[in-house]
C-alpha cells in the first residue's frame, strides 16, 4: 500500500509538473491557421526616438503583415494588431491583400496606399518598445491570426531595430 501511495505521488508530481511546463509555453508558440502573419517589425525606428507628427521618426516604425495564401485574397478590414500593454489599431478600410502581397503598418500620419503598400496609424507615438514586446494579430472575429514576442537581446542579433517572422 505504501509503494502504491509513492507511485501515486510521483505521478502526481509528474502530472503537475507537466500541468507547469505546458502552461509556460508562452501563446507565440503556438502557429494559428491564418493566411495573414507578421512578416517582419522594425520596433526600433533609425535615428534617435521622436514622436512629433512633423520631424519625427515614428514613420519609420511599421509591422510588416504578409498574405501568404497561395490562391486568396485578404481583406485586412476588421483586423486588430495590438501591443502587450494593449495599444491598438484595427484596419477600418478595405484593404485587400493580393496572395503572396504585404502591407507595412507605419506610425504617424500619412495617406493609406494599396499601390504602396502602407497604412498609417494616424497616431505619432510609437507603439512598439525597444526592449522587448509582444505583437497580437486578430481576425475581424477576435481569434487570433498571428502572435510574437520579442526581446532586442534574444531576437536582434545585427541590433538593426527589426526583427523577421516568417519568410
Amino acid at each position: 500500500m505504501i509503494i502504491r501511495r509513492t507511485v501515486t505521488a510521483a505521478a502526481a508530481t509528474a502530472a503537475v509538473a507537466a500541468l507547469a511546463l505546458t502552461a509556460a509555453i508562452p501563446a507565440h508558440a503556438a502557429e494559428y491557421s491564418s493566411a495573414l502573419k507578421i512578416k517582419g517589425v522594425q520596433y526600433d525606428a533609425p535615428g534617435r526616438d521622436s514622436n512629433k507628427c512633423s520631424g519625427g521618426n515614428t514613420k519609420n516604425e511599421y509591422l510588416t503583415i504578409k498574405n501568404y495564401s497561395k490562391k486568396s485574397k485578404v481583406n485586412l478590414k476588421g483586423y486588430k494588431v495590438r501591443d502587450k500593454a494593449g495599444n491598438t489599431f484595427v484596419f477600418k478600410s478595405n484593404h485587400i491583400l493580393e496572395p503572396g502581397d504585404y502591407v507595412h503598418l507605419r506610425g504617424g500620419r500619412g495617406t493609406d496606399s494599396d499601390g504602396k503598400n502602407v497604412v498609417y496609424r494616424q497616431n505619432c507615438n510609437f507603439i512598439w518598445n525597444n526592449d522587448k514586446d509582444t505583437i497580437y494579430l486578430y481576425k475581424p472575429g477576435g481569434k487570433p491570426a498571428d502572435i510574437h514576442a520579442y526581446t532586442k537581446k534574444a531576437h536582434d542579433k545585427d541590433g538593426n531595430g527589426y526583427i523577421k517572422y516568417h519568410g
